[in-house]
């Protein structure tokens, strides 16, 4: 039975904030940049202004059993959330104000005396098996302390490794590599990648991308065979944290993903791989959390032949994106979508994609969403115990058209949708591609909603060809409680549905 806490830099420290006792030792926290408000733009050719962030604790160790935490609070609080609400856990205020609770396990879950804001985030790892070898000439190496390295490159055979304490700067890239390891108990920091202006712009109320900017993903695998991502913490992403492409025999576990305010700070965004497996990790993320998708649609001139350059690679094939396995995973989404397909869907086929056991614990966007803007046949896609819960007031997603436009009020009464599925045509993602595509077998089940509202559910289709269908909802359960009819969902049916159905 062992209990280890992780180095923390100095520089990460926040003053004057959460105090921490683990077992009654007391233990340092780290720090990370989140979003503070759901206010988005399209690419305006510069980067996001502070005044929509904050700052964040967090605190890492890792852990084989049952921990005793005692929090000294930045400011007094009589009602503390710990999220999800799956960990059962209800904490102890004493007359002091100290807050006490038990983990009982190792987990990653947040407390949060002051609603979404100023959350401590608590990353309790189990402990580490997979450890490479000291003397590997393979294992690129690093140790606790600050390491400003810009870019890493990995070939096959290779494993980073970021050891506990440990703050590397960079960004890493594996391309036509096998055998690759990413693994540690480090943290990953993408803080000091920017932007490379191409020229100047001041657009505004753009609908559509601003291509005046190249922009770097955190760890960008293009191509590679059997990959394994175990343990690190990634912050501050400029763009993806993780973006694998063309992927097989991919495996990510234990990973945490803070830090997300930058534009377009998705969490794990995959184009056509296969063999996937997502477990036991955590991404708190500005825009999309884990997404299944297609190729894109951002090349410079011909989309089409650049897509079809990117399927047909080194005598291999890569137009289908089928067998992933996503599970344990707890969201919370600042801005965008949760556990999503598409919405750009540039592959012949999508199949056999399973989310299960999840916990979403805050969004603006849409939970479950199936969004379908080019050809791919999605099929057989299951949702199965996911549990959603909801804020009693939640922030509604906004676009920024001017510079000068402040967020404004937040609305009551607002909800997205929890499930959604949609065949569309869209004017920037579809890229002008004329194929459209259908989504079909779909299953929603067991999916537990906390929250004082009618959960809304939603399907559109296309056309009567290139539509929804086959689509089942089973067991859903609102604060508790089973859902008995498909009246008490709020559904929207549109054109081109067929087949669609709840189940209790």
């Amino acid at each position: 039975m062992s209990i280890h806490i992780y180095p923390v830099s100095t520089e990460s420290r926040i003053e004057n904030g959460y105090a921490v006792r683990i077992n009654g030792i007391p233990v340092p926290t780290d720090c990370a940049r989140v979003s503070a408000v759901p206010y988005n733009r399209r690419w305006p050719g510069h980067q996001r202004t502070l005044d929509q962030t904050e700052l964040i604790q967090f605190l890492s160790f890792s852990t084989d059993e049952a921990v005793t935490v005692e929090l000294t609070l930045p400011a007094p609080s009589d009602h503390v959330v710990i999220r999800p609400r799956s960990l059962g856990i209800t904490p102890e205020i004493t007359s002091d104000g100290t807050v006490r609770f038990t983990l009982p396990h190792a987990a990653y879950c947040t407390v949060e005396p002051y609603g979404r804001h100023n959350a401590l985030h608590i990353f309790a790892d189990p402990p580490e098996t997979v450890l490479p070898a000291q003397d590997n000439p393979d294992v690129l190496r690093f140790t606790p302390g600050i390491h400003d390295v810009g870019q890493i490159e990995l070939h096959s055979g290779q494993t980073l490794y970021l050891e506990e304490g440990a703050v590397v700067y960079a960004c890493v890239t594996a391309i036509d590599a096998e055998n690759i390891r990413i693994l540690g108990r480090g943290i990953l920091d993408n803080s000091r990648n920017r932007e490379i202006l191409l020229y100047e712009t001041t657009v505004e109320q753009n609908d559509s991308a601003v291509n005046n900017a190249v922009r770097q993903h955190t760890v960008q695998l293009e191509y590679c065979t059997n990959v394994l991502i175990d343990g690190i913490t990634i912050r501050d992403s400029l763009v993806y944290n993780i973006r694998p492409i063309g992927c097989r025999g991919l495996t990510i576990r234990n990973v945490k993903i803070i830090g997300c305010w930058r534009f377009n700070s998705d969490g794990i965004d995959m184009h056509n791989c296969e063999d996937v497996l997502i477990e036991d990790c955590f991404l708190r993320t500005f825009d999309d959390s884990i997404c299944v998708k297609g190729f894109d649609c951002y090349y410079e001139g011909d989309v089409e032949k650049a897509v079809r350059e990117a399927m047909y690679r080194n005598g291999e094939t890569y137009d289908v994106f089928r067998n992933v396995l996503v599970r344990r995973c707890v969201i919370w989404n600042d801005w965008g979508k949760c556990l999503e397909i598409g919405a750009e869907t540039r592959a012949e086929e999508i199949s056999d994609i399973v989310f299960e056991d999840c916990d979403v614990i805050h969004t603006t966007g849409p939970v479950l969403d199936c969004c379908n803007v080019d050809y791919a046949d999605v099929h057989h896609v299951t949702y199965r115990r996911i549990r959603v819960e909801m804020d009693e007031i939640i922030p509604p997603p906004r676009l920024q058209q001017f510079e000068a436009v402040p967020y404004g009020e937040e609305t009551p009464g607002y909800y997205p949708p929890v499930i959604c599925g949609v065949v569309l045509f869209h004017h920037e993602y579809s890229a002008g591609g004329e194929r459209r595509g259908r989504n079909r077998d779909l299953l929603f089940e067991d999916i537990e909603i906390f929250g004082d509202f009618k959960p809304a559910v939603s399907f559109d289709g296309y056309s009567e060809e290139f539509g929804c269908r086959d689509i089942t909802v089973r067991r859903v359960f609102l604060n508790g409680k089973p859902i008995e009819c498909a009246d008490e969902l709020a559904w929207h049916i549109g054109k081109h549905c067929e087949n669609i159905r709840y189940e209790n």
